[in-house]
């Protein structure tokens, strides 16, 4: 009887395997873009520094309170682009990052031109190590790679494009390019790989991408979701998208900004509510539960000091999922100028990565409740962007 039983077991999980698809691994690793070469002084004012210092910073995130550096790259990387300019494949196995910006002398000063590099970095090899370089389109950022693992989207925000990637074990090659028509700066796959959502920042919309074969198609199906929508996610069950819309400014700039809130179910999808989060929501994620999501909030911590809507610190708007309705229950500070956050595969961890203070705040979930655990990880410069594998 025993013996039927666990037979029985074993046959309902390999029925749900293969009814869901491959699932992703749990993963470990966190990937953080570290930019070295801009920062922010007192009054604001933004500088430029020699090249040279960036890297890819790679964590393993074994002992969640105790994240532990098992890789640094030396690879250039832009504040400008991120906070998702970088993704990790579901197997864990392989991490892709886009370096939206060259860095060129102009005199005696540094300018930044549009770059088309796209990194990729093989997770697991020890230590972690690049292993290839991709030519995708003008200043690349916001991408996203399908649940399956074996596809890509990139954000090109100079060219109004959006590179689609192929991707078979560490071979990642350039397989399309699909025209968007206004700038583009993130991406986001539905869970059944079937279709994507691209954010359409500058002219405030999130357009409707249709995925069949490895076929990229985009036939200009956009929804209005809110002013500058710099950021795009979809939940874990394929139901909801989410925005976190800039503001007029694309920046913090004093004034509440909100994240659009998409039915995906609807045909055709559309907006559906909008909650307000805060000043500046810039980084944006989902729990791996589906329950929680989080946008990161920049609140002018770059700012002059003197501005009436600077803040020492940045914070994680905390929105609580249920069903099709999404509400704001907290709100945590962490450091400033937070980019990146990604959760832990079990959900009960996030980390965000704070650009001005040079670390990644480690915050608690329980729930709907987040708190922050005071911890942090010091890194080598400037974390412009963060992320784990998206559910």
């Amino acid at each position: 009887m025993k013996t039927n039983m666990l037979r029985l077991v074993k046959c309902g999980a390999l029925a749900v395997c293969l009814g869901m698809g491959a699932l992703p691994s749990a993963a470990q690793h966190i990937i953080v873009g570290v930019d070295n070469k801009v920062f922010w002084d007192a009054e604001g004012k933004q500088g430029f520094y020699a090249p040279g210092k960036d890297s890819v910073v790679v964590l393993d995130i074994a002992d969640r309170e105790n994240p532990k550096v098992v890789g640094s790259l030396p690879l250039m990387n832009s504040v400008f682009g991120p906070p998702v300019n970088l993704a990790i494949t579901p197997d864990d196995g392989l991490a892709l990052v886009a370096n939206s910006f060259d860095w060129v002398q102009d005199g005696a000063a540094w300018k930044n031109v549009p770059s088309s590099d796209i990194f990729v970095i093989d997770l697991k090899a020890s230590p972690p190590a690049l292993i290839g370089t991709v030519k995708g389109g003008k200043q690349p950022s916001g991408m996203a790679i399908s649940r399956a693992g074996d596809m890509a989207l990139v954000a090109n925000r100079a060219d109004n494009s959006i590179t689609v990637l192929s991707i078979s074990g560490k071979d990642v090659k350039v397989v399309e390019t699909v025209p968007m028509g206004e700038q583009v700066s993130a991406v986001a796959f539905t869970p059944d790989g079937r279709r994507a959502f691209a954010a359409k920042n500058v002219n405030n919309k999130a357009a409707l991408l249709e995925i069949d074969g490895g076929k990229v198609s985009y036939n200009k199906y956009d929804m209005l979701v809110g002013l500058f929508p710099y950021n795009i996610a979809v939940t874990p069950n394929g139901k909801l998208g989410l925005t976190a819309n800039n503001g007029a400014s694309g920046s913090a700039d004093g004034n509440i900004d909100t994240v659009g809130v998409l039915d995906l179910e609807a045909t055709p999808p559309r907006l559906i509510d909008v909650v307000v989060v805060g000043d500046g929501p810039e980084g944006l994620a989902v729990s791996p539960k589906g329950d929680l999501a989080v946008a990161i909030l920049l609140r002018g911590s770059n700012a002059r000091q003197s501005a009436f809507f600077y803040n020492r610190n940045g914070s994680v708007a905390v929105l609580k999922i249920d069903g099709k309705k999404v509400t704001k229950v907290g709100e945590v500070e962490v450091r400033g100028l937070p980019e990146g956050a990604a959760f832990s595969p079990d959900g009960k961890y996030l980390y965000v990565g704070n650009y001005m203070d040079d670390d990644i705040s480690i915050l608690r979930v329980d729930g709907t409740s987040v708190t922050n655990t005071g911890k942090s990880v010091k890194l080598p410069g400037h974390p412009a962007s963060l992320r784990s594998v998206v559910p």
